[in-house]
């Protein structure tokens, strides 16, 4: 039986690296089908007469019309335009694969014709090979008289670009000028332009350092989220204010603790092993109740935006609560063992432990009960609590 041939379906593809079509016309990629590549090459020529890419998408269009005059057979067609990102590089390129696997998606091609305005375009020939085959490949090149009038208006319209963009007139005008303006402020110091070059070595580095860490891009950005931010909600700003003032006190209780162990800690002794036990001991005395209540605070945080959130982790916190101030009581009692052994009595540690465990059943069981009683009130979060699960 002969084998049937496959349809052919060729897509010319137009690629515009730099989203000049993006920035100059404010046209959204990728662009699919006749008309609107027609539509958005208009528009993007109609604001920059001079732009190749439009010449590129015009191009795409009349090997799209002779590929459909001259069709033999049912092959089909389509014309497309895809954008990268005026980032160029690794970002440029991961937009371009993006937008040409939505194209692929809606119009599933066996090859590609690929036109491009330039060698910055044809980067991208690899990326779209690895998807679909590529059969051909026009590169659009804008011919300029060579005329010495219409060089000249050529090359000033290059240097407005370079004035008017501020992408290239921060480094190529703002510098200098930066640099021009300290020569004359040293000029009028005495002897002040002996420190003509390292200011200048100052201020290209730091130039330099700013362009290279983008720290003026990371400022914008903080400006920028400084203008739209927006608070959370009430209860989420109660617990991140517990939360602060939690781990201060968790902080000035570390340090109590620190400078307990620091005042009583003999340095010059041999035998510094021994004096572990009670150095654990004095930072426990010191920190133990300011850390716990530190703890207890960001814990109370979270319970009051459990509450109004009408969360079931609320009872959860609470015995966490309760359990953590039972603790305190218990790590002073036995930091008091370590400081002073022959002097310090078992019994306080031992009824601190024994008469912590009613507390901490008896509020296990009321959280319980609550529970159950205003379970119409509070719903079930995706942090599933199993510990009150009914057997």
């Amino acid at each position: 039986m002969p084998k049937v041939a496959k349809a052919e379906r060729i897509l010319v593809l137009c690629v515009d690296r730099d989203d000049d079509i993006g920035m100059k016309a404010g046209i959204n990629t990728p662009i699919l089908g006749r008309k609107e590549n027609v539509n958005a090459a208009a528009s993007l020529a109609l604001r920059d007469p001079e732009e190749a890419d439009a010449n590129a998408m015009f191009e795409a269009v009349r090997i799209f019309d002779n590929l459909k005059k001259n069709a033999k057979g049912s092959g089909d067609y389509e014309v497309a335009t895809i954008a990268g990102s005026d980032l160029h590089g690794v970002e440029a390129d991961r937009q371009l694969v993006s937008e040409l696997t939505d194209v692929l998606n809606k119009f599933p091609a066996t090859d590609v014709i690929l036109v491009t305005d330039g060698y910055t375009d044809e980067m991208v020939l690899p990326l779209i090979e690895s998807r679909v085959p590529v059969t051909s490949v026009r590169r659009i090149v804008i011919q300029h008289s060579k005329s010495i009038e219409e060089s000249a208006a050529l090359f000033g319209r290059y240097m407005k670009i370079l004035v008017e963009n501020p992408r290239y007139s921060r480094m190529l005008l703002g510098l200098p000028g930066l640099l021009f303006i300290v020569l004359g402020a040293l000029a009028f110091i005495p002897g002040g332009l002996t420190y003509a070059i390292p200011a200048l070595g100052v201020i290209a580095g730091a130039f330099l350092v700013v362009r290279g860490f983008r720290l003026d891009k990371t400022a914008n950005n903080f400006v920028k989220w400084v203008r739209e931010y927006s608070p959370p909600s009430f209860t989420v700003q109660i617990a991140g204010f517990a939360a602060i003032a939690g781990i201060l006190l968790i902080l000035v209780g570390g340090y109590l603790g620190g400078t307990a162990v620091g005042a009583v800690a003999d340095m010059s002794s041999t035998d510094l092993v021994a004096q572990v036990p009670s150095l654990i001991g004095e930072f426990l005395y010191a920190s133990t109740y300011l850390i716990a209540l530190g703890i207890c605070v960001i814990l109370s945080g979270r319970a009051v935006r459990w509450f109004f959130e009408r969360d079931l982790r609320i009872w959860r916190t609470i015995i966490i609560i309760i359990g953590v101030a039972w603790s305190s009581v218990m790590f002073v009692e036995a930091s008091l063992i370590l400081i002073q052994p022959e002097i310090t009595p078992y019994t306080t540690l031992i009824y601190a432990i024994v008469g912590g465990l009613p507390v901490i059943v008896s509020t296990f069981l009321t959280a319980l009960l609550l529970r159950r009683k205003y379970s119409s009130y509070f719903k079930e979060s995706e942090d599933k609590m199993e510990d009150f699960k009914e057997s």
